[in-house]
């Protein structure tokens, strides 16, 4: 059945090969100051940086850089971003690059003026912004997380050892996008995987939760059978043009809040995820596909029927004479192959997970009560335990 609820998107997209092009549009929607987030410096030898300073400069911004943003952002990072946008009274905190940017680049908006300790307040209490936000816009150079069309941020704190998100919504979903593929073909395989994966566990979270066989439970099925398919694509040829722009479409609708109208969700998947990558500074698709067949596999019996929907409607499971449990079976061996085959990391141990931080990891991770079974300490860490090869 279909729950109450509202929803409201504001994030404008301009999307395909000519997509720069709406950079140049929106840009004199906002005032003269330009805060530029970026990582590592890959935007410079890939073309992208060129593109949007040449479309900055046409537009007559002042623009101040705020380079050396991590794939796991840190709270410290954010520190310095906010004081920056303070410094320069931006305007305008322009992300380039994937998600992580982006979660960045929304931490620093809420934090700017925040007289709070903005980790405290956001992300330990999820508490929404008091003060005046600086509106975002991005340019995104890796598919996957969806933040170019989502209020979410999530942040790393070294000094406890946290990796937490914070649902802020509407007011912090970027005012408009930009989504060229060709942007994401310079990435890495290995990233480009993580990410797929990422798109395939936001859908797994929202489908596998309460309030089952509703419109998005549909729309979710065609969105996995997509990635399935362009996933499976781009492996084979990371350059394949068709593939890596459905991936990068898929990755948008996948967590831009439509799926999950009506439903609870699950999210433990992401909340272990966090756990691990607080733990070894791990990519973080790469976290999530670790476990998540353990992790699946234990809830099974609990969701049966969406797990057989799910083995027959996504990964065209013939049920012949099997009976539920089977067809379910079936269903999750499927995504297991299909994990396998694109290369994503099915052991915790290869992200630097070790038998002393098992029992760490489970208690630092959020218990969810959207799963069909919640979980705990001690289910967490038998799941972790099978992933690893103990069980």
């Amino acid at each position: 059945m279909q729950g109450n609820f509202v929803y409201s998107n504001p994030t404008k997209l301009y999307f395909g090969e000519n997509a720069i092009t709406g950079l140049e549009n929106e840009l004199g929607r906002y005032g003269k100051n330009v805060l530029l987030c970026y990582g590592g410096g890959s935007i410079k030898k890939n073309g992208v940086y060129n593109d949007v300073i040449s479309a900055l400069r046409n537009a007559g911004k002042m623009v101040f850089e705020d380079s050396g943003v991590m794939p796991n952002p840190t709270i410290d990072k954010v520190l310095q971003g906010a004081a920056l946008a303070r410094e320069h009274e931006i305007d305008l905190i322009l992300a380039v690059g994937g998600g992580s940017v982006i979660d960045y680049a929304k931490a620093v908006s809420a934090s700017a003026y925040c007289k709070e300790d903005p980790w405290i307040k956001f992300y330990v209490n999820a508490e929404m912004p008091s003060t005046n936000l600086i509106p975002i816009g991005c340019v995104l150079t890796m598919a996957g997380t969806g933040s170019e069309m989502n209020g979410t941020s999530v942040i790393s704190n070294n000094a406890v050892g946290k990796k937490y998100g914070c649902a802020f919504g509407e007011i912090l979903m970027p005012k408009f996008s930009i989504l060229n593929p060709e942007y994401t073909l310079s990435l890495p395989k290995y990233q480009m995987i993580a990410g797929i994966f990422d798109i395939m566990s936001h859908i797994m979270e929202q489908y596998f939760s309460g309030n089952d066989d509703n419109v998005s439970d549909y729309i979710a099925e065609g969105l996995m059978r997509s990635v399935i398919n362009s996933g499976r694509a781009a492996a084979k040829n990371p350059l394949d043009y068709e593939a890596r722009s459905n991936i990068m479409w898929a990755a948008t609708w996948a967590l831009n809040s439509l799926l999950g109208k009506g439903k609870t969700g699950d999210w433990e998947v992401h909340a272990i995820g966090h756990a691990i990558t607080a733990a070894t500074d791990s990519t973080h698709g790469m976290t999530l596909a670790s476990f998540s067949i353990p992790y699946y596999r234990y809830i099974m019996d609990a969701g049966l029927h969406k797990f057989k929907r799910f083995a027959i409607n996504v990964w065209s499971v013939a049920p012949r004479d099997m009976d539920d449990t089977a067809i379910a079976k079936a269903g999750l061996d499927a995504m297991e192959e299909w994990m396998r085959e694109i290369g994503a990391v099915m052991n915790p141990r290869e992200l630097g997970v070790t038998d002393e931080m098992i029992d760490g990891i489970a208690e630092s991770a959020f218990k969810r009560p959207g799963a069909y079974k919640v979980m705990t300490n001690e289910s967490i860490a038998e799941i972790l335990r099978t992933a690893m090869g103990e069980i």
